[in-house]
């Protein structure tokens, strides 16, 4: 049984002046498969914000618009309309940003798959997250870089792992790795994709307690995509929820009530747990498909 994470109060986050700092801005955002206004939306008028030091979830059925959401405010699908702000800087039509603030962004996939033993170690593996943007001699830094490898994987207990290579560990060790892939350097905003699928009860409690100590000393302000309502209730400030456009945002009190979830999911919700895996490095089961709207 996992055991509970600290709540988080709503004075988690880095205050200023005028309130929470806004790491990431969406206004009015609508995505479709294609740029073209006359393409049908995938997602439509989403408007949220996220402060830093908050973990935020992003929940809704299958088919909802989850994925491509996050894609588009990563700028890897482009938007027929509205806007999104990183740090105050606007991701361009093109889903170009500034580098100094490409750079504070991370994403943990669902699965990263390595196959075969690829030949790069964990430090070698970590050591690719510090490397600045733009051309450099490529033995500077060198004496920098390997000072922050050895403080990220000791924040992330992953100190003993440096010298596997990566296609050795198993998948609560590979989430764990890709976390201190993100600590390695500053980073202001985290998007994870069912970032606790396929792990035992106690690698997803070690993890989950990674990522809201990480969040905290760093600043991160975090997005991820969940099925588990379970674990939102207990982890999480904040939920979305996304079936084609915002059907309410809140506190998991306010929205995830029975009320709501009906209203989002449809009659008959059978909620969702994640089956965890006791075999190190087994892939985890297809999410369950509630009944639509």
């Amino acid at each position: 049984m996992l055991k509970t994470v600290p709540s988080i109060g709503s004075g988690s986050a880095t205050s200023t002046a005028t309130g929470p700092e806004v790491v990431l801005q969406v206004e009015g955002l609508t995505v479709g498969w294609g740029a073209a206004a006359s393409d049908r939306p995938v997602v439509e008028n989403v408007s949220f914000r996220l402060a830093a030091e908050t973990d935020t979830a992003l929940v809704g059925p299958n088919g909802a618009g989850k994925s491509t959401l996050v894609q588009a405010l990563l700028g890897i699908l482009p938007r027929q309309a509205g806007s999104v702000r990183v740090l105050g800087a606007p991701l361009s039509p093109h889903g170009r940003l500034p580098a100094a603030v490409r750079a504070q962004v991370a994403y943990l996939p669902q699965q990263v798959s390595v196959r075969g033993r690829f030949p790069l170690t964990v430090a070698e593996f970590v050591g690719l997250g510090w490397e600045p943007s733009g051309l450099r001699l490529p033995w500077a830094g060198r004496r920098e870089r390997r000072a922050a490898v050895h403080a990220a994987l000791e924040r992330t207990a992953c100190a003993d792992l440096a010298a596997r290579l990566i296609s050795e560990l198993s998948t609560g060790q590979w989430k764990r790795v890709l976390l201190a892939f993100c600590v390695v350097r500053p980073r202001r905003l985290l998007v994870l994709d069912e970032a606790q699928a396929g792990l035992d009860p106690q690698a997803a409690e070690q993890f989950l307690r990674l990522l809201f100590d990480l969040r905290r000393s760093e600043g991160w302000a975090v997005l991820q995509i969940s099925h588990d309502l379970e674990m939102v209730r207990r982890t999480c400030d904040r939920v979305l929820c996304l079936n084609r456009s915002l059907r309410c945002q809140g506190s998991p009190e306010v929205a995830l009530s029975p009320a709501q979830l009906e209203r989002l999911y449809g009659r008959g919700y059978v909620p969702y747990h994640h089956h965890h895996h006791r075999e190190a490095g087994a892939a985890p089961p297809p999410p369950a498909a509630p009944p639509q709207p």
